[in-house]
């Protein structure tokens, strides 16, 4: 089976031995995830609408936020950043030099793991946290100034509202954050309380959303980059827009032709239920996710729900039809106990039809105690297919929205996420979506392809923070 052959455009080929109630189940759950060409476009011209509606500060689901980054790179930026990623697992903080060689930049770099228990922990934890893991990488890096503050950007990858570069007011928290006394609060201000506390000797001059980011360190490399694009974690994108296109900040009187970044949060579309085509474990993702009736979106395409998604199919298998009868699935019950890169690779074990699915074999086994047969194996590979395949079609349909709200003919997209990399075929899958949507023709090849994004929480971060300075 090739890659544009999947369970889209096919019928489902069961292994021998798969009780027929199993099979039909199954059939039936296909037929519930699949997305034809037609659905693409209908999906994706709703996109569109609902990308002007948030321009224009009208009742739309996507808020698409001005983010006053509003200059590509030239490439001879200078200067010495930190910059702090806070991502939806990692906090990640880096010194960044741009140097004066064309497109030229050094990065040093340390990673933390999120405690779990921040994500609903309280603000003043949260900060401290941030707060502390800067001062240890200056101590570590031996990068304190004495009495000059290093700028530093922050890189804070959640729905903001901003007036100005290094100022935003959280919306709201996503990808499973649920922190009280930040929301409705400028994140800067209370970042910024926590290093004073702290005597941590940075000042932040810019307030960064990682897709931004994406977008600006993949157009300093690359100036066909039109979009950049995350999916990891969660699913977001950003462009450059016109501020007369932008009714919302008409009262800054800023030049019709001046560009500014704008991040779309898209992962937030159709929570108004109207255009995306949920089905049962999609709904029962939303009730038991921290902020249910939001994100509806990402909740169908991001990593942080592919596996949950899929581990919702088993369970329901096994409670409806038998399927892994016998089998003890108390660990696989837990919520969100399977991860995006288990569902990968039981897809990847499933491509190969001479594998003995040892793979997927040992992730059942060794992560939730289950001991498959070997057709059974072959049908939970099949199940991660399924559930790979619409996300990634449905992951074009926000690309394909701005690509045609722009009339944007032929460019790239530079994407950033260890999943879009990771998840199998998924890449491709986006793009022959992409194709059917914006409807190019057979003899054509893609005019609008996905590249591998340049560090955009860092090197993007720093740049913004160079390009704010110049005023």
């Amino acid at each position: 089976m090739n890659e544009a052959q999947d369970v889209q455009s096919v019928g489902i080929h069961f292994p021998p031995g798969i009780p027929d109630k199993v099979t039909a189940e199954v059939s039936r759950i296909a037929q519930m995830f699949m997305v034809d060409g037609e659905s693409l476009r209908k999906i994706t011209d709703h996109f569109v609408k609902e990308l002007e509606r948030g321009l224009s500060d009208q009742d739309s689901d996507i808020s698409m936020n001005v983010t006053w980054a509003t200059k590509y790179p030239t490439g001879y930026e200078t200067g010495q950043y930190l910059t702090v990623d806070m991502g939806g697992t990692n906090l990640r903080v880096c010194n960044v030099v741009l140097t004066d060689e064309k497109g030229g930049y050094e990065i040093t770099q340390s990673k933390f793991k999120l405690p779990k228990g921040l994500k609903t922990g309280t603000a003043d934890e949260l900060w401290a946290y941030i707060a502390d893991r800067v001062a240890d990488f200056l101590r570590d890096h031996n990068l304190d100034q004495g009495d000059e503050k290093l700028p530093l950007a922050f890189t804070f990858s959640y729905p903001i509202t901003q007036d100005k570069i290094r100022h935003g007011v959280l919306q709201r928290w996503t990808k499973g954050f649920d922190i009280e006394g930040v929301e409705g609060h400028d994140v800067v201000a209370q970042l910024e309380a926590a290093f004073e506390e702290r005597d941590v000797g940075v000042r932040i001059v810019a307030l960064v959303n990682d897709t931004t980011g994406t977008l600006i360190a993949s157009a300093y490399k690359d100036p066909e980059i039109k979009i950049g694009s995350i999916f990891g974690t969660g699913c977001n994108s950003a462009y450059m827009e016109k501020c007369g296109r932008v009714p919302k900040i008409a009262d800054y009187k800023l030049p019709g032709d001046q560009n500014v970044a704008i991040n779309t949060e898209y992962g937030a579309f159709d929570n108004s239920h109207k255009a995306l085509p949920r089905c049962q474990f999609d709904l029962e993702v939303d009730r038991t996710s921290p902020r249910p009736g939001q994100q509806t979106y990402e909740k169908m395409v991001a990593g942080l729900y592919v596996g949950e998604i899929a581990r919702l199919v088993l369970i329901h298998l096994h409670d409806t039809v038998g399927f892994l009868e016998g089998a003890d699935l108390t660990r696989l019950r837990r919520l969100n106990s399977m991860e995006s890169s288990c569902v990968s690779k039981m897809e990847e074990d499933g491509a190969d039809t001479g594998s003995v699915m040892s793979e997927t074999k040992a992730i059942l086994s060794e992560q939730f105690g289950i001991e498959p047969t070997l057709q059974e194996l072959r049908v939970c590979c099949l199940l991660g297919e399924i559930v790979c395949t619409r996300a990634a079609r449905l992951y074009a349909c926000g690309i394909a929205a701005i690509c045609k709200k722009e009339g944007l003919k032929k460019g790239r997209v530079g994407v950033d996420g260890s999943t879009f990399e990771k998840l199998f075929r998924f890449k491709s899958r986006a793009a022959a979506a992409l194709r059917e949507i914006l409807e190019w023709p057979d003899d054509e090849e893609d005019l609008v392809t996905f590249v591998q994004a340049e560090d955009g929480s860092g090197i993007g971060a720093a740049l913004i923070a160079a390009l704010s300075s110049e005023g």
